[in-house]
């Protein structure tokens, strides 16, 4: 989507980009939040939530295990970014993958004005969008 020409330095070095996304809504009037997020090991994070708008994120250390509705569960590891689109999308996990390591990821959230940047999702929700779950991981 978008290129990066003319931004290097005098050396020749320059940035390096891990992410161009186009989300499909940010709230009017929303503001930025630049939010530091640390698991102990195996810590599981975040129960079930979501967010008033998008978020875009990067794992510093170690990995961190990530599932979103109507998406399959995965790892994402130091070094790779990750988004979601927030709005009503259900954010099932963001806890810490590795039972001997902490976790750390930097995420950038764009906030709808006046309404927390998370919000929990009860379980009766869950259970009425269960059917937009992806299938879960055997084994």
């Amino acid at each position: 989507m978008h290129e990066m020409h003319g931004m290097e330095s005098v050396s020749g070095v320059g940035p390096t980009m891990l992410a161009d996304v186009k989300p499909p809504f940010i709230p009017e009037g929303a503001s930025g939040m630049t939010v530091l997020v640390e698991w102990p090991p195996g810590d599981p994070g975040t129960p079930p939530h979501r967010h008033s708008g998008p978020c875009f994120g990067y794992v510093i250390e170690g990995e961190v295990r990530w599932e979103l509705e109507g998406e399959p569960e995965r790892v994402i590891k130091a070094g790779e970014t990750f988004w979601e689109p927030g709005g009503e999308v259900i954010h099932y996990q963001n806890g810490n993958a590795l039972p001997d390591a902490p976790a750390k990821y930097i995420v950038f959230m764009m906030c709808a004005p006046g309404q927390p940047m998370l919000t929990l999702v009860g379980k009766e929700e869950l259970e009425k969008r269960a059917h937009l779950r992806a299938p879960r991981p055997t084994g």
